[in-house]
C-alpha cells in the first residue's frame, strides 16, 4: 500500500509540474484531459485521479480513488466523453 501511494504521489507530481506525459496522443476532436478528469469526478464519483493517459484505441484510461478509499480504473471515450469502464483495480 505504501509503495502504491508513493507511486501515485510521484505520478501526480509529474502531472502537475511537467504536464501530462502521454503513451499516445489524443486524437482530433477528443475531450481535453482536464475535461476527462472532470467527467470521472462528476459522473463516476472519483475524488482523486492518480494517472490518466491517451490510448491509441480512442479513449482516455487511468486510475484513481473514490470516496470509499478503493482504487479504481476507468476508460473514457475520447470523443463522446462517455465512461466506458469503471472497475476496481
Amino acid at each position: 500500500m505504501i509503495k502504491r501511494t508513493a507511486i501515485a504521489l510521484i505520478t501526480t507530481a509529474g502531472l502537475l509540474s511537467a504536464g501530462a506525459a502521454f503513451a499516445d496522443r489524443p486524437g482530433a476532436g477528443w475531450v481535453t484531459i482536464e475535461k476527462a478528469i472532470e467527467i470521472v469526478k462528476t459522473k463516476a464519483g472519483y475524488v482523486e485521479v492518480y494517472e490518466i493517459e491517451a490510448d491509441n484505441n480512442g479513449y482516455w484510461k487511468g486510475e484513481g480513488r473514490k470516496a470509499d478509499g478503493v482504487v479504481y480504473e476507468f476508460r473514457i471515450d475520447g470523443t463522446s466523453g462517455n465512461v466506458l469502464r469503471d472497475q476496481k483495480d
